[in-house]
């Protein structure tokens, strides 16, 4: 399972890094939109693991979005004078009040579950508010600065990425190291209170980096957007195992070997790139 994993990882490493820093922003939204598509497919598993019917219906429900978005918002009309479109403002706003929503489900769980755990609305719903707002977040970032700088966008892209593995890396060495009590038992068992706040501490990497290359960054801030994108990755991780304890699932998919489905991997950035996003947009941007 290990090296599934280490030469699966070795693989994506590149074709992430160059869709990230050499694809044309335009390009680059057109290419999000088959992952996400499988990223879809997978979330129809949750909402009824059984039924395909209703898998490929979500799936095609949030194809005609992308799709839209995409026609309707292209990457050259994303930014105007330092503000991003309306459209993709709103959405990513409302991510982000989803995060809000899906950690007070968390907190809550199982008894939050009687509200939605039979309804294949409500778990729709949730999908299209996990996935489309880092869709769109993703192009966003991607695309500030495109035409001044094509790689500042991809930077902001892959501090976001760091974070999120600073994150996850602290928390599990020092979760095996020192972790002893349960962050939430009932949605992810393995999970410490101990490994969270090392992942939080390791991210404080990230923060020295962006101060030795951007030393006119305010460390206060940049320490506090840190964090609470770290804490936004974690509970975006626990949500996706709260819906997948729920429908009873191991892994979201086999697509990648050694890690599961897209959404085991994408399931800290769907929380951390709308929230990092939105506060990009509010103090840096306004």
């Amino acid at each position: 399972m290990l090296k599934q994993r280490i030469i699966t990882a070795l693989c994506l490493i590149p074709v992430v890094m160059g869709g990230i820093f050499l694809l044309p922003a335009n390009y680059f939204a057109w290419a999000l939109v088959p992952i996400f598509l499988i990223a879809a497919k997978e979330w129809g598993r949750l909402i009824d693991s059984k039924c395909n019917i209703t898998q490929w219906t979500f799936t095609f429900t949030i194809a005609a979005i992308l799709v839209a978005l995409n026609i309707i918002v292209p990457v050259d009309s994303l930014w105007f004078n330092s503000r991003l479109h309306p459209i993709y403002e709103a959405i990513i706003a409302t991510g982000v009040l989803w995060w809000g929503a899906s950690t007070l489900l968390v907190f809550t769980y199982p008894n939050s579950g009687k509200l939605w755990q039979k309804s294949s609305l409500f778990k729709s719903m949730f999908g299209q508010l996990t996935l489309i707002p880092c869709f769109t977040a993703l192009i966003a970032l991607k695309s500030v600065n495109d035409q001044v700088d094509p790689y500042f966008g991809g930077s902001l892209v892959f501090l976001v990425m760091l974070v999120v593995w600073a994150t996850d890396t602290g928390a599990y060495f020092a979760g095996k190291s020192f972790g002893k009590h349960k962050l939430m038992p009932n949605v992810s068992p393995a999970k410490t209170i101990e490994g969270l706040l090392g992942g939080l501490l390791t991210t404080m990497v990230v923060v020295a980096g962006v101060m030795y290359l951007s030393p006119e960054q305010e460390l206060g801030l940049v320490i506090a957007v840190t964090l609470v994108t770290a804490v936004a990755s974690a509970f975006g991780d626990l949500s996706e195992s709260m819906f997948k304890r729920s429908a009873n699932i191991k892994d979201s998919g086999n697509i990648l070997p050694g890690h599961g489905g897209i959404l085991d991997r994408i399931d800290s950035l769907t929380a951390a790139l709308p929230v990092f996003a939105f506060i990009y947009v509010a103090m840096w941007m306004s």
